[in-house]
């Protein structure tokens, strides 16, 4: 399977760009920060590309799916992992941080889906963005109101791409409470957040049961995804939900 993985520098998309290769992928790690994509390609194995990615600027997704595509002499799959989940009440939530949010999670899927449309649709090959439980599954968690909306947004792009290329399996991956591999693969999901307003906003969180009271482990997404994608396609997989079961008593 020659395979694409965005926003592969930390965090899930790490653990997944890491962990498919291990399991026999021939990768091309995409991401804004390149030392930290040399090191993960290093963790992968050899034959692993890394290749510096904008997500935000559409020359940069072109250039990047190219060279990705040149590389592996093609691509199969897709993974979109890059994400940003700003912790805000909607009240404080100004034009730049809904642009950016927006930028990164929307409008960055469809600009590196846009690239490598040709490279998936002669492969008859498919591509897989990870969502969140707060866009489907739950109602909003507050504080992380502009999170939600953006991967609800998210989602009904896939859709709309899994419309106009039926060719092409798209599909949403939900990912529940995870916190991740280790070092630079630990997810860094809350890194920057107002310690005050988490402290506010998590025991509704809590009291609301979005909390399972686990955290998933990052190798059993690797699984799931792995599963999916085998033989490089997922046409018949428009949605997958992968979330820690739920704490015992909870």
């Amino acid at each position: 399977m020659r395979l694409v993985v965005v926003g592969a520098s930390s965090g899930l998309g790490r653990c997944l760009g890491v962990g498919l290769t291990k399991r026999g992928a021939h990768t091309a790690l995409l991401a804004r920060r390149h030392a930290n994509l040399v090191e993960a390609a290093k963790e992968a194995g050899p034959g692993t590309l890394a290749i510096t990615c904008d997500v935000t600027d559409e020359a940069s997704c072109t250039a990047a799916i190219d060279e990705a595509a040149a590389g592996l002499g093609g691509i199969d799959a897709l993974i979109y992992a890059t994400g940003v989940g700003p912790l805000v009440k909607l009240a404080d939530a100004g034009p730049d941080l809904w642009r950016h949010a927006f930028d990164t999670n929307v409008t960055g899927a469809a600009l590196i889906t846009k690239a490598a449309l040709p490279y998936l649709e002669a492969s008859a090959g498919g591509a897989a963005y990870l969502s969140s439980v707060s866009a489907s599954l739950t109602a909003p968690w507050p504080g992380l109101g502009v999170y939600a909306v953006s991967k609800a947004a998210l989602d009904k792009l896939v859709e709309a791409w899994r419309v106009e290329h039926p060719t092409v399996g798209f599909t949403r991956v939900t990912v529940g409470d995870c916190a991740g591999g280790d070092g630079d693969s630990m997810t860094q999901f809350a890194n920057g957040w107002d310690p005050e307003l988490a402290g506010a906003v998590y025991p509704i969180w809590e009291s609301r049961g979005y909390l399972s009271g686990t955290l998933l482990e990052a190798d059993e997404l690797v699984r799931v995804v792995h599963a999916a994608l085998d033989g490089h396609h997922l046409t018949g997989i428009p949605s997958l939900v992968v979330t820690p079961r739920p704490k015992a008593g909870a």
